[in-house]
């Protein structure tokens, strides 16, 4: 197997280039699928498009993005890391438990590595990480919110 080649059927090779933002959402399939649409008309444009995360349930977003992932991702976002040990040395946590974090967000396409020589060098390689949810009512359901303002 050639080295640049990606061990993941979707994991780009090392010397792809990365869209400068990625937008993590949650929405309905038929509203992602939409907007799915929409970036591939813009990309024929050769407009920025953002690589697109989307999570059908924002539960599932919220248990996988929790405060101490997102911290993760902050920091890459701001240096990457010389391994997983040495993230984990930076945001002083155990270094199975940010391995096990690193693996989760990796399967999301989150977080990104590089090989060198043994080691996976972690990195978030977007400018932006926007993350978006949408919460709408399933149908039959009375209009009125009990929320007022």
């Amino acid at each position: 197997m050639k080295k640049n080649l990606p061990d993941h059927p979707h994991e780009p090779t090392d010397d792809v280039e990365y869209p400068s933002e990625l937008r993590i959402t949650s929405k309905p399939f038929s509203a992602h699928k939409e907007s799915s649409l929409e970036r591939a008309e813009q990309w024929e444009h050769r407009e920025d498009v953002p690589h697109v995360v989307n999570f059908q349930d924002a539960s599932r977003l919220q248990r996988i993005l929790t405060p101490r992932r997102l911290e993760l991702v902050r920091s890459l976002m701001d240096s990457p890391a010389e391994s997983m040990r040495d993230l984990a040395v930076r945001l002083d946590r155990d270094v199975r438990q940010v391995h096990d974090d690193l693996e989760l967000l990796h399967e999301y396409r989150i977080v990104h590595f590089r090989e060198d020589g043994g080691a996976k060098k972690p990195h978030v390689p977007y400018d932006s990480v926007t993350i978006e949810v949408e919460l709408t009512k399933p149908d039959g359901e009375n209009s009125e919110s009990s929320a007022s303002a």
